[in-house]
């Protein structure tokens, strides 16, 4: 029996032991920080209160309860000795026959240090509860600031980066105000104002030119600010620097403008490239090692001749090298040939707000726009969770907001290691 330890329980690692379970010719040790798998797609609907983390959210031990070949070792990576097969972990260590990494991606701030200081990045559920609780702080704060520029200070938030996830935000939450505020802020006589910056001439770069125009007009009709052209340059606790040399005042700034990958101790560095993203082969194998692979966001795959410069870090990209790898593991055993990773694009979609989406289809051939997109998201997103509950959890909540205007920043959740004394 093989013993493979997997680290990270994201799109690729989940799917890999889907295809894996129960297999009695390999043990399979699921390393992972957290106890939970999480959904990041929805994790800004947490920050703006449309979900609560457990929608999104599923512990592993319930997930791998039917899996005979499968253990949980909740714990973080620290180092590689891949000469002796083994990791070293925050509170132990582990051998292996092969070692997975599925480890994602963080928040990239471009070594602009205020930016990391005083932003909120959108990559874990702490992060989206931080928000949260940020909006909600910023609300109540607002609404007993007598000073009219305090206020619209207070009021103002600021979204740096116009990809799907900062269009989401945007759109959610400026939908959530233009609902809220007049319901149960009614002593603020500033209006809170979203700002959204964006580097490139186009928001949602990566998809349709239709998709581009559409996000823009859908916004801009909510009443989002959409700042374009414009990189930031730096920030403190009040204001944001533009490029331009603009300034916007601010107390809130939510950061989707970048992502990197993790460098683990032990690994050459010579594996690493652009965006600190593992080198792999057309099996998924890391260079210069026989007995470890990277999938999903921190793998760098260049033999792809339909994607000679990478893949995207996208969910299917993760979610489709994590089978094949399962499968190739299979066949190696047989005797039989693997299959080289060929990743097949089943399109792209962002949502706007409500009954408001993009969906760019079958390599951008067809599009589609307002309610029809705004369904196929939603189909797609409910059916994409863990679990039944999280299913059943978030097409509620779905159902409920869309059709009552009861929506609200809902409740504030301390967060962090302080105790009451």
């Amino acid at each position: 029996m093989k013993k493979i330890v997997l680290v990270g329980g994201g799109f690729a690692g989940i799917n890999f032991l889907k295809k894996l379970k129960n297999n009695k010719n390999f043990h399979i040790t699921l390393v992972d920080k957290n106890n939970y798998n999480f959904f990041p797609p929805l994790i800004y609907q947490v920050g703006s209160s449309v979900l609560e983390p457990a929608a999104i959210s599923y512990p592993f031990r319930r997930f791998i309860r039917y899996k005979s070949n499968v253990s949980f070792r909740q714990g973080e990576l620290l180092e590689v000795k891949p000469n002796e097969n083994k990791i070293i972990l925050s509170n132990g260590e582990l051998d292996f026959d092969i070692l997975i990494f599925a480890t994602g991606t963080q928040s990239n701030y471009f070594g602009m240090q205020n930016l990391e200081k005083y932003s909120v990045p959108m990559k874990t559920l702490n992060d989206a509860l931080l928000l949260r609780n940020t909006l909600l702080l910023r609300m109540e704060e607002a609404s007993q600031e007598i000073n009219l520029e305090k206020q619209k200070e207070l009021l103002s938030i600021v979204i740096v980066g116009g990809g799907p996830a900062g269009v989401e935000i945007a759109g959610v939450t400026r939908e959530i105000f233009n609902t809220l505020q007049p319901l149960d802020y009614k002593e603020l006589k500033s209006k809170v104002q979203i700002h959204l910056v964006e580097g490139s001439p186009n928001l949602l770069g990566s998809m349709s030119e239709k998709s581009h125009k559409e996000a823009y007009k859908a916004l801009n009709k909510l009443g989002v600010n959409i700042i374009l052209n414009q990189h930031v340059k730096d920030c403190n606790e009040n204001f944001i620097y533009l490029g331009s040399g603009d300034k916007i005042a601010t107390k809130t700034i939510i950061w989707t403008a970048g992502v990197t990958s993790r460098v683990f101790a032990g690994i050459s560095k010579d594996v690493y490239s652009r965006g600190r993203r593992m080198q792999v082969d057309e099996f998924n194998k890391v260079i210069s090692y026989e007995n470890i692979y990277a999938l999903g966001d921190t793998s760098l795959m260049i033999s792809d001749p339909n994607f000679p410069d990478g893949h995207p870090q996208l969910a299917q990209v993760a979610i489709q090298q994590g089978i094949n790898l399962a499968r190739n593991l299979k066949r190696e055993l047989r005797g039989q040939n693997k299959r080289k990773f060929s990743y097949v694009d089943k399109g792209s979609m962002a949502v706007i707000g409500k009954n408001k989406a993009v969906a760019d289809l079958m390599n951008n051939k067809v599009f589609f726009k307002g309610f029809f997109a705004w369904l196929i998201w939603s189909c797609i997103h409910i059916i994409s969770l863990v679990s039944i509950g999280n299913r059943l959890n978030t097409f509620y909540r779905w159902l409920t907001i869309y059709f009552s205007k009861g929506s609200s920043l809902g409740i504030a959740y301390e967060i962090g290691d302080k105790k009451n004394k």
